[in-house]
C-alpha cells in the first residue's frame, strides 16, 4: 500500500464519518443504528483513545482498525436508501463548503482591512 492509497483511504474515512453523522440525524435511521453511529462518531472525534497513540504500533491500532470497523458496522445497520440519501446530501454540501470557505476568506480579509484602518487612524502604523 503506497502513500496515495493511504491518503485516499483517510479521505474516504473522513467522508464516511460525515455521511454517518448525516445518517445519525436522519429521521428514518433505526434507533440501534443511531446509537452505534453516535458511539463511533464520538469515539472518532474524541481526543481520548482506547489505546494511547504514544504506545508503539498498538497506539494507532484504534485509528486503523476500530474506527473503520465501527463505521462499516454502522453502514450495515443503516437502511440503504437512508445511506444513499445522506451520500447525495454530502456531495451537495461539498459545493456549499467551497463557497463557505471563499466567503470566510473574504470576511477575514475585510476584518484585517478594518483593523489596519483602525491602527492607521490611531497612528500605531504609518
Amino acid at each position: 500500500m503506497n502513500l496515495e492509497e493511504l491518503k485516499r483511504k483517510a479521505e474516504d474515512l473522513s467522508k464516511n464519518l460525515y455521511i454517518l453523522y448525516l445518517a445519525y440525524k436522519h429521521p428514518k435511521t433505526p434507533i440501534i443504528a443511531k446509537l452505534w453511529a453516535g458511539i463511533v462518531i464520538a469515539y472518532a472525534l474524541s481526543p481520548v483513545d482506547l489505546i494511547p497513540d504514544f504506545i508503539p504500533v498498538l497506539g494507532y491500532l484504534d485509528d486503523l482498525v476500530l474506527i473503520p470497523s465501527g463505521i462499516a458496522l454502522a453502514i450495515k445497520l443503516i437502511p440503504k436508501e437512508v445511506w444513499e440519501e445522506c451520500k447525495e446530501k454530502e456531495a451537495d454540501m461539498k459545493d456549499a463548503k467551497k463557497k463557505g470557505i471563499i466567503a470566510g476568506i473574504i470576511i477575514a480579509l475585510l476584518w484585517a482591512y478594518i483593523v489596519y484602518l483602525i491602527l492607521k487612524f490611531m497612528n500605531i502604523i504609518r
